[in-house]
């Protein structure tokens, strides 16, 4: 079977010479920031002490200035030129990745189908959410492997409604909130469907390392000097978003950068460590894989809606074991304010699973 990974590609052209950015080079980069030590952020990006060092050193000659430092006793730090390189490849990265994904995903899909006389692949059209890639990813080679194309959660469910996708995956916090997004979810299902529970999840505020704005809630949005990032308009996480500042009885135009639309929880994030924002509305995992604040405000729940019909097949039952099974759960508990733990169950009433 196929499997297709479409990557962006960084041409720099200096005065004398060009060349295509690596982006491994990113991924050294964060580990330094984050441990101060070449050796550890080598074997995070998977690549030898030699190789990692010799990638930096390629580059520092090629920009003609330096990326990391060495103090002695305060181990390798970046330099102004290191924290924007590795801003720009994370934002990038985050920002790109689910849209590369979705076409590769239809890409390889369409070519297995025309190379293969195998059962095709559970289509599911899902809200962005780090636990979904986990999923995908197990399954990648297995029976019951899943083509998933990113969209927002009512997008994803109207895909449902229209006989586009076989599964659609969207979230709902627990809670009064809740059972209001609970009823405008249920308008949005097919008039018979299924419900799995999938992951459970802390949504917040994603604030700035240190929270220098003193930020503490929804309100704060609305305080001179702070600037938010939105998510985009149809997104589970924007609704939700629009709901709470509804029932505080604040004023979105009085909101610095409520335009401002990202179109997933990691492109916030890096927009924040960044520090272009001060704040955006999103998940916990997001905050930590930045080592940015975090304030939780609810906890959320993600379901797997399918066509009742298909709630018994073969390829879902297989996919309900793949989400009872200890690999997957393992693999949740390493993402921040996330957990597995009813992961597979049949739910019987969305408002009753979220009332709380």
């Amino acid at each position: 079977m196929i499997h297709l990974q479409i990557r962006p590609v960084w041409r720099f052209r200096g005065e004398s010479s060009e060349r295509d950015f690596d982006f491994q080079l990113v991924a050294i980069l964060a580990g330094l920031e984050a441990s101060g030590k070449l050796t550890h952020a080598a074997e995070q990006a998977g690549l030898s002490y030699r190789h990692a060092w010799n990638l930096v050193s390629e580059w520092e000659a090629f920009f003609g200035a330096r990326l990391v430092t060495k103090s002695k006793g305060r181990g390798s730090q970046l330099t102004a030129l290191g924290k924007r390189l590795l801003w720009a490849g994370q934002r990038a990265q985050a920002r790109l990745a689910p849209e590369l994904e979705n076409l590769a995903s239809e890409f390889a899909g369409a070519l297995n189908e025309a190379l293969e006389e195998r059962p095709a692949a559970l289509a599911m059209h899902a809200s962005h959410d780090f636990a979904v890639g986990l999923l995908r990813d197990q399954l990648s080679d297995g029976p019951s492997r899943v083509a998933l194309q990113y969209k927002g959660s009512f997008d994803a469910l109207a895909s449902l409604r229209r006989g586009e996708c076989d599964v659609a995956g969207f979230h709902v916090p627990e809670g009064a909130l809740g059972t209001v997004l609970a009823q405008r979810y249920a308008e949005c299902l097919p008039p018979g469907h299924g419900l799995i529970a999938f992951v459970t999840r802390e949504h917040g505020l994603i604030v700035r390392a240190g929270n220098p704005k003193e930020i503490a809630g929804v309100e704060d949005l609305c305080r001179e000097g702070v600037r938010m990032v939105n998510r985009q308009r149809g997104s589970g996480t924007r609704a939700l978003l629009e709901l709470m500042i509804s029932s505080h009885g604040l004023d979105r135009a009085s909101m610095d950068g409520y335009e401002n639309e990202e179109i997933t929880h990691g492109a916030v994030a890096a927009l924040i460590a960044g520090n272009q924002a001060d704040v955006g509305f999103g998940v916990q995992a997001a905050a930590a894989q930045y080592r940015l604040g975090f304030i939780p405000l609810c906890r959320e729940r993600y379901f797997l809606a399918c066509r009742a019909g298909d709630l018994e097949s073969a390829p879902m039952r297989q996919l309900r074991r793949a989400l009872r099974g200890a690999a997957f759960r393992e693999r949740v508990k390493e993402l921040a304010g996330y957990s597995a733990e009813n992961a597979g169950e049949v739910v019987d009433r969305l408002d009753t699973a979220v009332a709380g």
